[in-house]
């Protein structure tokens, strides 16, 4: 197989301040600055690059939309505890706990919109 892990993926976003509290407080991301004023949320191996909204930087998709994303994320965290914090960060589940069929396992989910409007789906 050519394909072996995904390194990163970028989102588009509109407002720096509140995805940092979605990503970092809410999902304990962690905010990452890199080359000329760029930012990014890491987590295990992988991270996810930011674009602004309107500062999109090149090469990037051809049309780049706050809320377009879909994610599913996995965690080790107890799912109650995590809607228990993300809800008290004004972000309650939208969905939850579900069974889904993940990559290579089934998995338990809770659903959560961004700042932007990105389905955010967490799961065990």
């Amino acid at each position: 197989m050519a394909i072996t892990a995904l390194d990163h993926l970028v989102l588009t976003v509109n407002d720096e301040a509140a995805t940092r509290r979605f990503y970092v407080e809410g999902l304990a991301m962690r905010w990452v600055e890199f080359g000329a004023g760029r930012h990014a949320l890491a987590f295990g191996q992988q991270k996810i690059n930011l674009h602004y909204a309107g500062r999109e930087r090149e090469p990037r998709a051809l049309l780049p939309t706050p809320g377009s994303g879909d994610l599913c994320l996995l965690t080790d965290e107890d799912l109650d505890r995590l809607a228990a914090r993300m809800t008290g960060l004004g972000f309650p589940v939208i969905e939850g706990p579900v069974q889904r069929t993940g990559a290579t396992r089934p998995i338990l989910s809770i659903y959560f919109r961004d700042p932007d409007g990105n389905l955010i789906e967490v799961s065990r």
